[in-house]
């Protein structure tokens, strides 16, 4: 059998396996990948958040602690009853949500496990400095676990590397070659630079749409959004890699975006009322 029509076989083949995977997030109906178990990734995601837990020193600030469990609650609710209003099945509903406070004053950072294990670091109430500035990042880190954004990566991850496998084979070796003669994972940084940054670019952009819908149907004032991007500006002072290098948008990109999204969000996904 010759190289091309092996690769033909081998292209149906993975399209007969992939197109059942195929989904769509939540609200944005982006089609999706999904190649990787979500069972199996929250209970994996659970059993670190515990190795944190462990490791980490948790703070002893009971009230901002508490303020995240209630915005947490109301972001739990609303978001389920939204779902449930539009008729839709909740991509929450095997959730086990839990939130901690990580004492780090010099890490402006939170994050939203698979499965809803949030942690949110103390540096970055130097950058939120309001409820509504802490909902809006939980409502942006809330917005990757319900989207599925890591059952994405790792299902891109996985195919990135059956790709790259496939055609090291069948290119003589060429692209191990390659790695060996400069000394680097260059197809990796390449794939990196031209398929997953720009991937995970646009699952940050989903997130801040989604966090800024999910912060407005809980009650919070979505203005703060475009604040908190201004403050996490001027305390980076600049240093931001080129967008083309970061898993992130830059902070004008950002800034510009929620601004063109504001006034939709607002009249379109309007405070929920629990039932």
């Amino acid at each position: 059998m010759n190289r091309r029509k092996f690769l033909s076989y081998v292209g149906c083949g993975c399209g007969s396996i992939l197109l059942p995977s195929c989904t769509s997030a939540p609200i944005t109906d982006r089609k999706q990948l999904k190649l990787v178990s979500e069972a199996k990734l929250n209970a994996h995601a659970a059993q670190i958040y515990e190795k944190i837990k462990d490791k980490e020193k948790m703070s002893e600030d009971k009230k901002t602690l508490a303020e995240i469990k209630e915005i947490g609650k109301r972001m739990e609710d609303s978001i389920s009853q939204y779902f449930d209003n539009e008729g839709l099945d909740d991509p929450t509903k095997n959730f086990d949500w839990e939130y901690i406070l990580i004492d780090k004053k010099k890490v402006r950072n939170a994050w939203c496990m698979p499965g809803g294990k949030i942690a949110i670091y103390s540096g970055i109430l130097d950058a939120t400095k309001n409820t509504n500035g802490l909902a809006a990042v939980m409502g942006h880190e809330v917005a990757h676990a319900v989207a599925k954004h890591s059952i994405e990566r790792a299902s891109r991850a996985t195919l990135l590397n059956t790709g790259t496998q496939l055609i090291d084979i069948f290119s003589g070796g060429k692209l191990s070659q390659v790695n060996r003669t400069t000394g680097m994972n260059t197809v990796g940084l390449l794939s990196q630079l031209g398929i997953m940054n720009p991937f995970t670019r646009k699952q940050e952009s989903e997130a801040d749409y989604l966090g800024m819908i999910f912060s407005s149907l809980s009650g919070y004032d979505i203005r703060e959004t475009v604040k908190i991007w201004e403050r996490m500006k001027k305390l980076n002072k600049g240093k931001e890699p080129p967008e083309f290098m970061s898993t992130h948008p830059s902070s004008d990109n950002r800034i510009k975006k929620l601004n063109e999204w504001m006034n939709d969000v607002v009249l379109d996904y309007p405070p929920i009322v629990i039932s």
